[in-house]
């Protein structure tokens, strides 16, 4: 569907309602961690070719389990597998949320900001024939004031 003026509400009940059905989530999900960007960096990477190859290795390793090590934990590695199939699914759910979100977001502060500039515009106008509105277009315009400070640093660095 192409983008159209978004005409939408949420009260403080749906919000509070959202948070809590995403605290609900997060609680469901009680083993998150936070890697840092060290541990990020090294890590091992699993996409969709990868994810394959972890099935055909786990199945392998199921289908002859005498030839694996005492120590290797193959329920462990099972367990592993499973919630990285699960958490991918998850994730991807997420990920489409998160995008609509954000796009909608993004159009409807874009329609909002518009707004403002035509109602900006209008009280500049009226500013120069009704008396008190200069003082809200001083206001309002104080959006678009550069400080000194920013211009010549900006001439500086051009």
């Amino acid at each position: 569907m192409p983008y159209q003026n978004i005409t939408g509400t949420l009260s403080e009940r749906d919000v509070e309602e959202i948070k809590t059905a995403l605290q609900t989530i997060e609680e469901k999900l009680p083993f998150l961690i936070n890697l840092t960007a060290e541990e990020r960096r090294r890590l091992f990477k699993m996409g969709s070719k990868s994810l394959s190859f972890v099935n055909n290795s786990l199945s392998a390793a199921q289908s002859n389990p005498k030839i694996l090590p005492a120590s290797f934990d193959l329920d462990e590695f099972a367990r592993d597998y499973e919630l990285a199939v699960a958490l991918t699914d998850v994730l991807f759910q997420l990920r489409q949320l998160t995008e609509k979100v954000d796009d909608t977001l993004m159009a409807v502060s874009s329609e909002a900001m518009n707004s403002g500039l035509q109602v900006y515009d209008y009280i500049k106008t009226a500013a120069k024939r009704t008396p008190g509105l200069k003082t809200i277009a001083e206001s309002l315009g104080k959006r678009f004031k550069v400080t000194r400070n920013k211009s010549v640093k900006a001439n500086s660095q051009a």
